[in-house]
């Protein structure tokens, strides 16, 4: 099945879409690790092992909660879902 030059720049937008929503939630979790170190800090001294775990830890489901919901953007966006969709009904069928 050829794919059409409409289906192309439907793609290639999808992906700028996904690529821009992780670079915002790369930033977001580089900001949340900031504030999560900040609330550790009220609380008592803040040893190297608990900076690094909980910097990779809050930064990870950051990134890893938002990414999966932008691949599902990126599919829904990107006429996959309806591809998939169209694949799985059965072609009506000449009766004679």
């Amino acid at each position: 099945m050829a794919i059409s030059t409409r289906d192309d720049a439907r793609t290639s937008k999808a992906r700028t879409s996904f690529w821009r929503l992780i670079a915002y939630l790369a930033i977001a979790g580089v900001v949340m690790v900031a504030a999560a170190l900040y609330y550790l800090s009220l609380y008592g001294p803040l040893t190297p092992t608990l900076m690094l775990t909980t910097g990779v830890g809050v930064f990870v489901s950051i990134l890893l909660g938002g990414g999966l919901m932008a691949a599902g953007f990126l599919s829904s966006n990107s006429g996959h879902d309806e591809r998939a969709a169209g694949a799985t009904t059965i072609p009506p069928t000449v009766d004679e």
